[in-house]
């Protein structure tokens, strides 16, 4: 009897053990990110960057582009990651346009091919293309799936909410700014369109148009190389001024305004500056928290007509990313890495 009791046992063990590895979920891509001053064509496969973002308000939105086979995350404007991906292969190819997550599943697994497990899915379509974790080997592999690093789409999973706009780009079906993005979105954040803004004209110091989003919340992004500031609100650029910066910090850093005023000598068009605190960004973690001084920011100088306009706007919880890479079309160097009720479908 104990023999075969013994048996019973090993076998009841083997089963539990095969049940266990038939659920197990692997793991794809890197574990952390990627420092923010990575070039995004410098990542391979599997890598990714993610910037933060869990400081700013406003809406988001993602680029896909199968032509770089990379995916980039943007919240209120500013891009905040960016990762290798694996679009769908020849006979399968995932389809280009102007999506809306439909659903959301952090535990998916596929009705279609043998339960595979597709972590932190995100759908477009009802007939079966989403954002996922998945296998990323440098080229188009999946049925028509968007794979991502798992860390990178448990991230953007829980930042994600249903009805958020993506747009699957590739080259000849969409313009060059949207198949190859840059730090600024050139998307709207709710149509998924192309928001081309005329660039400043000879001898133009600045535009301003607030009225095209009247309220919310505020980003600026800063580029050394493209000698510009420009001014998001809700997700739409309100403005953009030529600047000169002496002394620049190299690379890509972060910093929000906080509570409070800097020292009264320091006014930009007759109003106080607001205090600012550093961001810790990957690459750039040991600044998290410091204070800005006041010699940083003198180093930058701005039309007083533009300041006059933004300094009200300069609230706690404005973001500003400072990058010595271009940001504007046509300028040379690499893109800035830097933040249902109806019943499921099949997804591949």
């Amino acid at each position: 009897m104990m023999p075969r009791l013994l048996l019973c046992f090993v076998l009841l063990a083997l089963s539990g053990l095969s049940v266990w590895a038939a659920s197990a979920v692997p793991t794809w891509g890197a574990r952390q990110s990627s420092p923010v001053d990575t070039p995004p064509a410098s990542l391979r496969p599997g890598e990714w960057i993610w910037a933060g973002g869990e400081k700013m308000e406003g809406p988001l939105a993602v680029i896909v582009s199968l032509t770089e086979q990379r995916a980039y995350v943007y919240r209120n404007g500013i891009l905040i990651g960016v990762s290798t991906i694996s679009s769908g292969r020849p006979g399968y190819e995932t389809p280009t346009g102007v999506f809306a997550i439909l659903q959301k599943d952090r535990n998916h697994r596929s009705n279609k091919y043998d339960n595979a497990p597709m972590p932190y899915q995100q759908r477009l379509t009802w007939d079966g293309v989403a954002l996922h974790a998945g296998g990323l080997p440098g080229y188009p592999e999946s049925h028509g799936c968007v794979h991502l690093p798992t860390e990178f789409a448990r991230r953007l999973f829980d930042v994600t909410n249903l009805g958020m706009t993506v747009v699957v780009s590739k080259e000849g079906s969409a313009p060059v700014s949207v198949v190859h993005p840059r730090a600024i979105s050139p998307i709207d954040p709710q149509s998924g369109n192309e928001r081309a803004i005329p660039p400043l004209a000879d001898g133009e110091a600045f535009s301003w148009h607030p009225q095209d989003a009247p309220a919310g919340p505020l980003s600026l992004v800063l580029s050394v190389a493209d000698q510009r500031v420009v001014v998001y609100r809700s997700g739409v650029e309100i403005g953009r001024s030529r600047i000169a910066v002496r002394d620049p910090l190299p690379g890509t850093h972060a910093f929000i305004v906080a509570d409070g005023y800097m020292p009264d000598q320091l006014q930009w068009a007759g109003v106080r500056m607001p205090n600012w605190i550093t961001i810790g960004i990957p690459g750039h973690a040991d600044e998290g928290g410091k204070p800005v001084e006041a010699e940083l920011i003198n180093r930058v100088t701005v039309p007083p007509e533009f300041m006059a306009r933004l300094m009200p706007l300069l609230t706690p919880g404005v973001v500003l990313l400072a990058t010595d890479a271009p940001i504007l079309p046509g300028t040379s160097g690499g893109p800035l890495q830097v933040l249902d009720s109806d019943p499921p479908a099949t997804t591949p």
